[in-house]
């Protein structure tokens, strides 16, 4: 099927309407004329009441009571009842934390396992030595292993526990070194 332009298609043109449909209705003519003068007269009654109570309700403005008046209101309310002084505040924390010191009893978690740290695994030789010379110059002591299927591995451990590993991985993050997975010793 052939495609079409429709960007250069003109539009279609208008159909006409007959005149009778444009003429308005004679009789809708008188009914909106009498609606919107309601409407004007209502708007003007409702602006006329409010106008009416804002002027009825300026004339019942309290009285303004007297300072002699006021002031014998309330040296009667302090005979009567006096407030009490403020004491002065005393906070004892601030004395008492300077020397406060909690011990807690830590079992370290030991563990028999071991944990290594394997950093890259490499099929040439050359790519496993540039690994470990860069994780050298970081300060760690990487070991590679060679597997029987001629694959090179680069390792670092073995570690008492996971926490000194992860201190480890840490360490080549910091250097852009994020390929490193800590696992259970089982070489």
């Amino acid at each position: 099927m052939a495609q079409k332009d429709y960007i250069k298609r003109k539009p279609a043109p208008r159909k006409r309407t007959t005149g009778a449909k444009r003429r308005p209705n004679q009789k809708a003519a008188q009914t909106s004329g009498v609606v919107k003068k309601f409407k004007i007269t209502f708007a003007i009654a409702v602006l006329l009441g409010f106008a009416y109570f804002l002027y009825s309700i300026k004339d019942d403005v309290a009285q303004p009571i007297k300072t002699a008046e006021v002031d014998t209101l309330t040296s009667n309310i302090d005979e009567v009842d006096p407030l009490p002084e403020l004491p002065e505040e005393e906070w004892e924390f601030i004395k008492s934390l300077p020397g406060y010191e909690v011990e807690v009893d830590v079992e370290a978690a030991t563990s028999d396992k071991l944990y290594l740290m394997q950093c890259g695994s490499f099929k040439i030789f050359e790519q496993a030595d540039s690994m470990r010379a860069t994780m050298a110059l970081v300060g760690l002591e990487p070991q590679i292993r060679g597997t029987k299927s001629g694959w090179y591995r680069v390792i670092l451990g073995p570690y008492k526990s996971k926490r000194d590993a992860e201190r480890d991985r840490h360490v080549l993050q910091r250097q852009k070194i994020n390929t490193c997975e800590i696992w259970l010793w089982n070489l």
